[in-house]
């Protein structure tokens, strides 16, 4: 679905990361940690074409990344879903159209049904007609989730998602992040959070990534 091939990116001449090879398979399941600065948030915009390395090669379902035209990386980003690690919202649109926003940009209509269930299923639906400054940081970070998987992507990429909430509401979006993963959604997690990894792992197959010296490489018994 998603490949880099001996992949490197840098930001003014500096190297970041450096011959990445990596493939995320249908139905996986990843962690991606390191430390701050180390390229997480640019591996992600490498895997949903917001970046094109400098060196090597990066393939989103089976098609080049440096090679797509804007109209391309547009469909392919339909297949991704992406929850930024500081979500936005247009303040002055309600919770439920918020949420519907990939649907309008990309000209689909909403079905108003569906659209319920997807509120409900984060446990969003008495703040449906609510605006996102009412919101708390865990219910904009579902909000963020819902708005991410609207379009029903193949693929789940989320930066930090945990990074300001508390224990619980970690937890409660790990949850929503494992039954994607259950329905067959490829997901990748950027995160710190050493906890939440070792609690997904009691409860799921997961590959867990450590980004370090620039290169990619599975983490161990460490963790």
């Amino acid at each position: 679905m998603i490949e880099l091939q001996n992949v490197a990116y840098g930001y003014g001449g500096s190297p970041l990361l450096r011959d990445i090879t990596l493939s995320l398979s249908p139905g996986s399941f990843h962690f991606l940690t390191g430390p701050s600065g180390a390229g997480k948030t640019t591996f992600l915009k490498l895997c949903y074409g917001e970046l094109v390395p400098v060196a090597g090669s990066v393939t989103l379902f089976g098609q080049s990344a440096a090679a797509l035209g804007r109209d391309e990386v547009a469909q392919v980003r339909r297949r991704i879903g992406v929850v930024h690690q500081d979500c936005q919202f247009v303040d002055h649109l309600p919770l439920a159209e918020n949420i519907a926003l990939p649907l309008t940009v990309s000209g689909r209509q909403t079905d108003a049904g569906e659209l319920r269930e997807l509120l409900a299923w984060v446990g969003l639906s008495a703040l449906a007609s609510a605006r996102p400054p009412q919101l708390s940081g865990g219910e904009r970070q579902r909000a963020a989730l819902a708005r991410a998987v609207i379009m029903s992507p193949d693929v789940l990429l989320a930066d930090e998602p945990t990074g300001n909430l508390d224990w619980d509401m970690s937890v409660r979006l790990l949850t929503l992040l494992t039954e994607l993963n259950r329905m067959g959604k490829t997901i990748l997690i950027a995160t710190h959070d050493l906890n939440l990894i070792r609690t997904a792992k009691s409860q799921l197959s997961a590959r867990v990534l450590r980004i370090k010296g620039g290169q990619i490489q599975a983490a161990g018994a460490d963790l």
